[in-house]
């Protein structure tokens, strides 16, 4: 399992992992407040990819993230896309 260090090199990953298979996909945000860490997961049951933070400025990149990956995946161009091709 890659364990990102840098923030830009996973959310290429991440990105490039959805878009070969969105309908496969999935994202895990899990934060231990124990630890203080939020690790934000994302996985085709093939390949995961995994960032580790426990920095607050890495905060709003998660959450930036997070929420372009959710408009990718409502948007209907990606939904027909992806239903073409099955």
């Amino acid at each position: 399992m890659p364990h990102f260090q840098n923030w830009e090199e996973f959310s290429r990953a991440a990105e490039k992992l959805y878009l070969s298979d969105p309908m496969k996909v999935r994202v895990v945000l899990k934060y231990r407040h124990c630890d203080g860490n939020l690790c934000i997961k994302v996985t085709d049951d093939v390949v995961c990819l995994l960032y580790r933070t426990d920095q607050a400025q890495d905060v709003k990149k998660i959450e930036k993230f997070h929420s372009q990956l959710m408009r990718l995946m409502v948007a209907k161009e990606s939904r027909s896309v992806a239903m073409e091709t099955d």
